[in-house]
Protein backbone atom coordinates (compact mmCIF):
# COMPACT_ATOMS: atom_id res chain seq x y z
CA UNK A 1 0.00 0.00 0.00
CA UNK A 2 1.58 3.12 -0.90
CA UNK A 3 2.16 5.95 1.64
CA UNK A 4 -1.21 8.35 0.76
CA UNK A 5 -3.22 5.57 1.10
CA UNK A 6 -2.39 4.19 3.98
CA UNK A 7 -2.16 8.00 5.36
CA UNK A 8 -6.31 8.64 4.27
CA UNK A 9 -7.27 5.37 5.69
CA UNK A 10 -5.93 6.53 9.11
CA UNK A 11 -7.45 9.89 8.94
CA UNK A 12 -10.38 8.02 7.46
CA UNK A 13 -10.22 5.74 10.84
CA UNK A 14 -10.01 8.73 13.12
CA UNK A 15 -12.79 10.86 11.55
CA UNK A 16 -15.01 7.94 12.33
CA UNK A 17 -13.83 8.06 15.74
CA UNK A 18 -14.28 12.00 16.48
CA UNK A 19 -17.79 11.45 15.08
CA UNK A 20 -19.12 8.96 16.70
CA UNK A 21 -17.83 10.81 20.25
CA UNK A 22 -19.37 14.29 18.72
CA UNK A 23 -23.30 14.47 19.64
CA UNK A 24 -25.89 12.48 17.69
CA UNK A 25 -27.18 14.37 15.02
CA UNK A 26 -30.94 15.77 15.56
CA UNK A 27 -32.60 14.86 12.50
CA UNK A 28 -35.13 17.50 12.23
CA UNK A 29 -39.07 15.70 12.00
CA UNK A 30 -40.99 17.14 9.20
CA UNK A 31 -44.83 18.52 9.86
CA UNK A 32 -47.31 17.27 7.89
CA UNK A 33 -48.36 19.27 5.13
CA UNK A 34 -51.57 21.49 5.23
CA UNK A 35 -54.48 20.12 6.92
CA UNK A 36 -57.09 19.68 4.53
CA UNK A 37 -61.05 19.36 5.86
CA UNK A 38 -64.04 18.73 3.65
CA UNK A 39 -66.57 21.42 3.28
CA UNK A 40 -68.86 19.61 5.65
CA UNK A 41 -66.42 19.21 8.68
CA UNK A 42 -67.80 20.32 11.45
CA UNK A 43 -65.99 20.00 15.05
CA UNK A 44 -66.69 17.90 17.45
CA UNK A 45 -66.38 17.61 21.01
CA UNK A 46 -64.66 14.04 20.79
CA UNK A 47 -61.81 15.82 19.28
CA UNK A 48 -59.14 17.31 20.97
CA UNK A 49 -60.03 20.64 21.65
CA UNK A 50 -58.51 23.37 19.24
CA UNK A 51 -56.52 21.06 17.42
CA UNK A 52 -55.30 21.70 13.81
CA UNK A 53 -58.71 20.49 11.84
CA UNK A 54 -60.55 22.76 14.29
CA UNK A 55 -58.04 25.95 13.41
CA UNK A 56 -58.21 25.69 9.90
CA UNK A 57 -61.93 25.37 10.39
CA UNK A 58 -62.30 28.36 12.51
CA UNK A 59 -59.83 29.97 9.88
CA UNK A 60 -61.37 29.18 6.79
CA UNK A 61 -64.88 30.17 8.45
CA UNK A 62 -63.40 33.59 9.54
CA UNK A 63 -61.47 34.40 6.15
CA UNK A 64 -64.87 33.46 4.08
CA UNK A 65 -67.08 35.68 6.69
CA UNK A 66 -64.21 38.90 6.68
CA UNK A 67 -64.87 38.11 2.53
CA UNK A 68 -68.31 38.73 2.39
CA UNK A 69 -68.21 41.78 4.60
CA UNK A 70 -65.81 43.57 2.51
CA UNK A 71 -67.83 42.37 -0.62
CA UNK A 72 -71.01 43.67 1.20
CA UNK A 73 -69.49 47.21 2.40
CA UNK A 74 -67.74 48.03 -0.89
CA UNK A 75 -71.74 47.19 -2.81
CA UNK A 76 -73.23 49.89 0.24
CA UNK A 77 -70.41 51.96 -0.50
CA UNK A 78 -70.97 52.58 -4.14
CA UNK A 79 -74.80 52.19 -4.13
CA UNK A 80 -75.38 54.40 -1.64
CA UNK A 81 -72.49 56.97 -3.98
CA UNK A 82 -75.25 56.62 -6.78
CA UNK A 83 -78.27 57.72 -4.25
CA UNK A 84 -76.72 60.75 -3.90
CA UNK A 85 -77.20 62.02 -7.78
CA UNK A 86 -80.77 61.79 -7.12
CA UNK A 87 -81.51 65.02 -4.97
CA UNK A 88 -84.86 65.65 -4.56
CA UNK A 89 -86.53 69.03 -4.28
CA UNK A 90 -88.85 67.95 -1.88
CA UNK A 91 -87.46 68.60 1.64
CA UNK A 92 -89.29 65.43 3.00
CA UNK A 93 -87.38 63.17 0.50
CA UNK A 94 -83.92 64.82 1.70
CA UNK A 95 -85.09 63.94 5.09
CA UNK A 96 -85.39 60.68 4.08
CA UNK A 97 -82.15 59.90 2.06
CA UNK A 98 -80.38 61.18 4.98
CA UNK A 99 -81.35 58.99 7.02
CA UNK A 100 -81.06 56.14 5.12
CA UNK A 101 -77.30 57.08 4.45
CA UNK A 102 -76.92 57.63 8.10
CA UNK A 103 -78.16 54.29 8.77
CA UNK A 104 -76.47 52.63 6.28
CA UNK A 105 -73.19 54.28 7.07
CA UNK A 106 -74.12 52.99 10.48
CA UNK A 107 -74.15 49.63 9.56
CA UNK A 108 -70.63 49.75 7.50
CA UNK A 109 -69.35 51.26 10.68
CA UNK A 110 -70.20 47.85 12.51
CA UNK A 111 -69.08 45.42 10.00
CA UNK A 112 -65.34 47.63 9.53
CA UNK A 113 -65.53 46.64 13.99
CA UNK A 114 -66.73 43.46 12.99
CA UNK A 115 -63.76 42.92 10.43
CA UNK A 116 -60.75 44.02 12.56
CA UNK A 117 -62.42 41.72 15.23
CA UNK A 118 -62.24 38.92 12.50
CA UNK A 119 -58.68 39.96 11.98
CA UNK A 120 -57.82 39.44 15.45
CA UNK A 121 -59.18 36.44 15.71
CA UNK A 122 -56.91 35.07 13.01
CA UNK A 123 -54.30 36.63 14.67
CA UNK A 124 -55.46 34.25 17.40
CA UNK A 125 -55.31 31.12 15.52
CA UNK A 126 -51.94 32.07 13.77
CA UNK A 127 -50.62 32.49 17.72
CA UNK A 128 -52.26 29.76 19.07
CA UNK A 129 -54.40 31.62 21.47
CA UNK A 130 -57.65 31.19 19.68
CA UNK A 131 -60.41 29.22 21.18
CA UNK A 132 -59.09 29.96 25.06
CA UNK A 133 -60.71 33.20 26.98
CA UNK A 134 -58.70 35.80 27.29
CA UNK A 135 -59.35 36.55 30.70
CA UNK A 136 -59.22 33.07 32.23
CA UNK A 137 -57.34 30.94 29.77
CA UNK A 138 -60.10 28.40 29.63
CA UNK A 139 -61.61 27.15 26.49
CA UNK A 140 -64.21 29.40 25.38
CA UNK A 141 -66.05 26.14 23.78
CA UNK A 142 -67.20 24.79 20.46
CA UNK A 143 -70.80 25.55 20.48
CA UNK A 144 -70.13 29.36 21.71
CA UNK A 145 -67.49 29.03 19.12
CA UNK A 146 -69.46 27.95 16.34
CA UNK A 147 -72.29 30.86 17.00
CA UNK A 148 -69.94 33.52 17.05
CA UNK A 149 -66.31 32.77 15.98
CA UNK A 150 -64.61 35.93 17.21
CA UNK A 151 -65.60 35.67 20.82
CA UNK A 152 -62.76 36.10 23.15
CA UNK A 153 -64.52 35.23 26.52
CA UNK A 154 -66.02 32.54 28.14
CA UNK A 155 -69.85 33.21 28.34
CA UNK A 156 -69.19 33.91 32.33
CA UNK A 157 -66.29 36.26 31.10
CA UNK A 158 -68.27 38.25 28.84
CA UNK A 159 -70.98 38.74 31.07
CA UNK A 160 -69.01 40.03 34.00
CA UNK A 161 -67.49 42.26 30.66
CA UNK A 162 -70.98 43.66 30.16
CA UNK A 163 -71.74 44.01 33.25
CA UNK A 164 -68.71 46.29 34.08
CA UNK A 165 -69.24 48.20 30.64
CA UNK A 166 -72.94 48.81 32.64
CA UNK A 167 -71.64 50.32 35.75
CA UNK A 168 -68.80 52.31 33.93
CA UNK A 169 -71.68 53.90 31.56
CA UNK A 170 -73.62 54.96 34.41
CA UNK A 171 -70.86 56.85 35.76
Amino acid sequence: MPKTAKAKKKVSKIKTKVASKAKPSVTKVESKGPIKISKNYVPKDTEKYMCEKHKVYFRIRLTEWKKELIKSNNEALYNGGMDDNNISADIVDQANSYIDSNVEMKAINRQIKLISEIDKALRRIREDTYGYCLDTAEPIGLKRLMARPVAKYTIAAQEKHEKDEKVHADD
